[in-house]
C-alpha cells in the first residue's frame, strides 16, 4: 500500500483573528480537542485551523467566512484552507492542479459548528459536522422592558470589549442609516465610550447618498433628535458607481439581495477610503434583523411565520447543516450572507464589527418566547424589534431613540425605480457572471 504523505496548507491570515481572551495557540488547542465547550470558549472573532496527524478540524465565528477545498496528488491530499474562493484557485494554480477545480467545489465552514476531516486520500472523506454553539430558546419572560434591557446590555458589553482593543487615537465610523439596527450600533458606542471616559467625538455616522435615497432625510432626523447631529457625516457617491460585476467578484456570490446590499456597501467604503486614507474601523448593525427575526416574510414563498419562529437560528443558519436546502459551497442565512459585509470592508482594508453576530447577543434573541409574545402574528413579529431594541436603549443609555420603518440597505441609499435601472439582473444572470471569473 502506497505511503500517503498529506498536506495542510492554511492561507486563513491569522493575523486578521480578533480572539479575547486566549491566545492562539491556545485556541487552536482547545480546537484540536473537538470538545464543543471548549470552542464555545473561544470569544471573539475567528477562522481557526487546528491539526493533529490525518485529523483536520476547522472553525470560525460567524462574522468572518472560511473556505477549504482538497485536492489530489500522487503524494497524497492536500487541504487548502482560506476565507475567499480565488485564494484557493490561485493556490492550485501556481501547484499546476487547477485542473481539479470548480467553485461549486469549494466548501464553506458553517458558522457555529466544528468541522472535522480525516486526510485519507481518495475516496474524498464526509466531514463530520459538531455544534459548539446552542442557545435555549424562549427561555426568557414575556416582559418587554427586561427583554430590551439584557439584549442592549449584551450588546454594549460587546462593543465595550472591542472598544477597549483599539487604540485611543484611532477614530470609529458606523455604517448609518438611522434603522434600528444602525442607530443601536450608534447610540450604544456613544454611551460606552462615553462611561469609559473615552472620546465620543472620535465617532462618526457615516450615512451613503446616492441622491434622493430616503437615508439621507431618516439618518439626519435621528440624530437631530438627541441632539447629536454633529456627527452624522454623508458619503455621496452617483448610480454609476454601482457596478454589480464588481460586487460579484468582491463577494464571491450571486445573491440578489447580497448584490444589491453588497454594492451600496462597496459605495460607501469606497467613498470612506477616498475621503480618510488612514481610516480602520467601522462598526455596522449587521445581524439586527436576522437576531430579531425582522424579514418580509411574504416575499419568500419558503417562510410562513411558524417556520420563522419554530426554527433555531433560522436567519443566521439557513435551514441548517445537513438539510437539503443548506449549501455545502456557501452554508445559509448569515453564515453565507455575512460575506456581503466582511468581503466588502476587507476589500477596501477595514476592520469591521457587528456586534450582533456575537454568540452572546444572539443568546439572549434566541431567549426571546416568540411565539408567546406574537402567537403567530406576522404584524406583531414585525413590531418586536423596534420596541425591543427602543425599550433596551432607553434602559441602558437613557436615550429614547426614533424608530422607522424597516428599509433595506439599498433601498435607502438610492430611490427604489434608480436602483432597478442600475441592478436590473436575476439571480441567475449573477451566477452567470461570478462563474465566468473561472471560465
Amino acid at each position: 500500500m502506497d505511503h500517503y504523505i498529506e498536506r495542510v496548507v492554511d492561507l486563513t491570515e491569522p493575523e486578521t483573528n480578533h480572539i479575547y481572551n486566549l491566545t492562539m495557540e491556545d485556541a487552536r488547542q482547545r480546537l484540536l480537542t473537538g470538545q464543543p465547550d471548549a470552542v464555545r470558549g473561544i470569544h471573539g472573532s475567528f477562522a481557526i485551523i487546528a491539526r493533529e496527524g490525518k485529523t483536520v478540524r476547522m472553525a470560525r465565528s460567524l462574522d468572518r467566512p472560511m473556505r477549504y477545498f482538497l485536492a489530489k496528488r500522487k503524494e497524497g491530499p492536500v487541504l487548502i484552507v482560506a476565507p475567499r474562493i480565488d485564494a484557493i484557485y490561485s493556490w492550485l494554480k501556481s501547484e499546476g492542479l487547477e485542473g481539479q477545480f470548480h467553485p461549486s467545489y469549494t466548501r464553506m465552514v458553517p458558522a457555529h459548528y466544528i468541522v472535522e476531516l480525516q486526510l485519507i486520500g481518495c475516496p474524498d472523506p464526509d466531514p463530520v459536522y459538531t455544534r459548539f454553539f446552542t442557545p435555549v430558546s424562549g427561555a426568557l419572560s414575556t416582559d418587554l422592558d427586561e427583554i430590551g434591557k439584557t439584549y442592549i446590555r449584551a450588546l454594549a458589553t460587546e462593543i465595550s470589549e472591542w472598544l477597549q482593543r483599539i487604540p485611543a487615537s484611532e477614530p470609529i465610523g458606523v455604517c448609518f442609516s438611522g434603522g434600528i439596527d444602525s442607530g443601536s450600533v450608534f447610540l450604544t458606542p456613544y454611551h460606552v465610550m462615553r462611561r469609559l471616559g473615552m472620546n465620543p467625538g472620535r465617532l462618526k455616522a457615516f450615512v451613503l447618498d446616492l441622491g434622493k435615497g430616503p437615508d439621507m432625510r431618516q439618518a439626519r432626523e435621528f440624530l437631530d433628535a438627541l441632539g447629536l447631529g454633529l456627527f452624522l457625516e454623508p458619503i455621496e457617491a452617483t448610480p454609476a458607481e454601482l457596478r454589480a460585476e464588481e460586487t460579484i467578484r468582491v463577494i464571491e456570490d450571486y445573491k440578489s439581495l447580497d448584490v444589491e446590499s453588497a454594492t451600496m456597501l462597496l459605495a460607501l467604503c469606497r467613498g470612506i477610503r477616498e475621503r480618510y486614507s488612514e481610516w480602520k474601523y467601522l462598526l455596522d448593525g449587521d445581524g439586527g434583523d436576522e437576531n430579531l427575526k425582522d424579514y418580509p416574510i411574504e416575499e419568500n414563498p419558503e417562510l410562513t411565520i411558524r417556520s420563522v419562529v419554530n426554527n433555531q437560528m433560522l436567519y443566521q443558519e439557513g435551514w441548517g447543516v445537513g438539510k437539503i436546502k443548506h449549501s455545502l459551497t456557501y452554508s445559509g442565512g448569515l453564515s453565507r450572507s455575512y460575506t456581503r459585509t466582511y468581503a466588502t470592508e476587507h476589500h477596501y482594508g477595514f476592520i469591521g464589527f457587528s456586534p450582533y453576530t456575537r454568540p452572546e447577543v444572539i443568546a439572549v434573541a434566541e431567549g426571546i418566547p416568540f411565539i408567546k409574545l406574537t402567537d403567530y402574528s406576522v404584524p406583531r413579529l414585525y413590531e418586536l424589534k423596534g420596541e425591543v431594541v427602543s425599550r433596551g436603549i432607553a434602559a441602558v443609555t437613557g436615550m429614547k431613540m426614533p424608530v422607522f420603518a424597516k428599509r433595506r440597505f439599498q433601498h435607502g441609499a438610492i430611490p427604489a425605480e434608480a436602483l432597478r435601472d442600475k441592478l436590473p439582473l436575476r439571480e441567475s444572470e449573477y451566477r452567470k457572471q461570478f462563474l465566468s471569473l473561472y471560465l
